[in-house]
């Protein structure tokens, strides 16, 4: 008996060519007299919150806002970041900043 056959044996092997000057697809090139730019202070908070919501280890963090589960997490010792708890105090009125990554998904 031979070797079990693979779905990829149908296809013929394509090589793909890197693009001009290291460029590889997908990604954009910066604009002509461009520099690129670092990341803002607004992403890098956003990108903050949303590991927030990703680590587990606060508890859940569906139904409730970001600060109300900082504040559930802090009262069973927990220690949450208080960076969370700074930037959520300093955009109270932004639903981007106080509510999950979830919260527009019904449970």
């Amino acid at each position: 008996m031979g070797r079990k056959r693979l779905i990829t044996d149908s296809y013929p092997v394509v090589k793909r060519r890197e693009g001009p000057a290291g460029h590889s697809k997908g990604e954009l090139a910066p604009e002509l007299g461009e520099e690129p730019q670092p990341p803002s202070e607004e992403h890098a908070e956003l990108e903050l919150l949303r590991q927030f919501d990703l680590a587990w280890e606060y508890g859940p963090c569906t139904g409730i806002t970001r600060l109300q589960r900082w504040h559930r997490a802090k009262q069973m010792g927990l220690e949450p970041p208080l960076e969370v708890c700074q930037v959520l105090k300093s955009h109270p009125g932004d639903p981007r900043f106080q509510y999950s990554l979830w919260h527009l998904y019904p449970f």
